[in-house]
């Protein structure tokens, strides 16, 4: 349907100030609207309705709960997508309350159903939309369209024509339903792709409501990168500054030359993490959303479809590559030299293969888990002494066990303690029960002072070459206790964030204990 007056849709759709624009002359575009409340309102199930992709979310949730019943239906696709996508609705039982809904159009539809107005949810895959329809209990009917294959624009706009007559509205969300929203008497879009954004500007189209329901693109990515997380990363600069590297031979520019190399595994590493991590959110997006706090991250919220979050972990994985096989050349131009020159991408990739295994699979086996969880930061470590050539003596490898065990299993403890305190019981598939609480704490706490004992023995046997104050470190140990001490007081209290990382990098007490370590460090140099 085209109107009297084209929409100016020039303005990026990126910015705030376009979408403002575009929302400001479609509330413009209602008020000139007939009264057409009696019509009957069709809205499309994914995308508009639900934010993400209900099939892409099923292949996800059948992947991390039975991934060899995942390739039996996957042959299913060669009869059609349609029938794919009901296969995938009988095997895998999507948690609707759960579902990313666009909340501006839900409240939209809600209002429209106290009016008494006839509303169909339109699909292809009727099991999903009838569960869905029967949740929200505000659907006249399921219009599933039945169909080996998915509909063409022209012949889903005909499939509704024929059950609706020529006068109906329709709610839509990409460019497959540009010509339905052509000929309806009432079209509107719930967050709109790109691509419909620019049919609709060269058609001149008018939309007659905006229902947005997306964060803004950039914000998004961050929180689906886990920034933060990189701060794990540092622990790549352990062994080049345990090694004082402005004194080695006195040689400027080879010690420049290895925090270059540092800096390099560390953005490496930082690449290769953010990978899993959105591997993890994939596999997990279905648990997640039953989660108070993880449900608000991006793909569980639905502010990210799975197909860009498989995208983003090619060329994040492409970028970790690259820059740990042009470490040696780096190290090379400066001067120096690598015993084992391709050791970082050995570790990078034993780092990559142990976090896809942790998703996939070992993240349900209880302790095992931890084990994992801790020796990826001790890989960490290992990751910076081969990628500046530097050696870690055993009490550092020592420690970094025992501490990064000990975070491992505050990390358990404080999700349990939260089921506890919500009367809920654990349903992410992580193996453990709410009477093992007790249990994992006591490891926890053990495991945490096992390392300031390491850390003891350290100071009493340390070579005095590298330290003209040795006697100064000591004051480390009390700064180590507070800090261990108070983390897991937090955590029994369950006011801890379930991430310890996340803690440490913004508790303000946290970040002056570590100023105070590096101080202590400093002056006993």
């Amino acid at each position: 349907m085209k109107t009297e007056s084209p929409m100016n849709l020039t303005t990026s759709f990126d910015s705030q100030s376009g979408w403002d624009e575009f929302r400001e002359v479609a509330h413009d575009s209602v008020r000139k609207t007939s009264d057409i409340s009696t019509l009957p309102l069709c809205v499309d199930l994914d995308g508009a309705l639900v934010k993400s992709d209900t099939v892409a979310d099923s292949v996800l949730a059948l992947a991390r709960q039975n991934p060899m019943a995942l390739f039996a239906t996957l042959s299913q696709i060669f009869r059609g997508r349609a029938i794919f996508k009901q296969q995938l609705s009988k095997v895998v039982h999507l948690d609707v309350a759960s579902l990313p809904y666009n909340q501006p159009l839900l409240e939209y539809l809600f209002e429209q159903f106290a009016d008494g107005r006839p509303i169909f949810l339109a699909t292809t895959d009727r099991i999903l939309a009838e569960r869905v329809a029967a949740h929200l209990g505000i659907f006249t009917e399921v219009a599933a369209f039945d169909s080996a294959q998915n509909l063409t624009a022209e012949e889903k706009y005909d499939a509704m024509r024929r059950q609706f007559g020529e006068t109906f509205a329709y709610i839509g969300s990409t460019a497959q339903d540009l010509f339905a929203l052509a000929n309806c008497k009432q079209p509107m879009v719930a967050n709109p792709t790109e691509k419909l954004l620019a049919k609709l500007r060269s058609a001149g189209l008018e939309p007659t409501r905006l229902f947005l329901d997306i964060a803004p693109r950039l914000q998004v990515w961050i929180r689906a990168m886990r920034l933060h997380q990189w701060a794990k990363n540092m622990l790549i600069f352990l062994p080049l500054l345990l090694a004082h590297p402005w004194v080695l031979g006195g040689k400027t520019a080879v010690s420049i030359g290895l925090v270059a190399a540092a800096a390099i595994a560390f953005f490496s590493f930082g690449f290769c993490a953010s990978a899993t991590y959105i591997l993890n959110d994939l596999l997990d997006v279905e648990a997640d959303r039953r989660h108070p706090k993880k449900r608000h991250r991006p793909f569980a919220a639905g502010d990210l479809l799975a197909r860009s979050g498989v995208l983003a972990i090619l060329l994040l994985l492409a970028c970790s590559l690259v820059l740990a096989l042009a470490l040696p050349r780096i190290v090379i131009a400066f001067g120096a030299s690598l015993d084992n020159p391709f050791g970082l991408l050995a570790w990078l990739m034993i780092y990559a293969v142990s976090t896809s295994a942790y998703s996939l699979w070992l993240k349900r086996i209880p302790l095992v888990d931890v084990v994992v969880l801790s020796g990826l930061y001790t890989v960490r470590i290992i990751a910076g002494s081969v990628a500046t050539g530097v050696s870690i003596s055993t009490w550092l490898a020592g420690f970094s066990v025992f501490f990064f065990l000990a975070l491992a299993y505050v990390k358990r403890f404080a999700e349990l303690q939260s089921l506890s305190l919500r009367g809920a019981k654990p349903a992410n598939g992580r193996g453990y029960l709410i009477a093992d609480i007790e249990q994992v704490r006591s490891l926890g706490t053990a495991s945490a002072f096992a390392s300031v004992v390491v850390l003891t023995l350290y100071i009493s046997n340390l070579n005095t070459n590298l330290y003209h104050h040795p006697g100064r470190l000591w004051l480390l140990l009390p700064l180590f206790l507070l800090w261990i001490s108070r983390l897991w007081l937090l955590a029994g209290r369950g006011t801890l964030n379930e991430d310890p990382v996340i803690y440490a990098v913004t508790d303000k007490r946290s970040l002056l204990q570590g100023i105070l370590v590096l101080g202590v460090v400093l002056s006993a140099l």
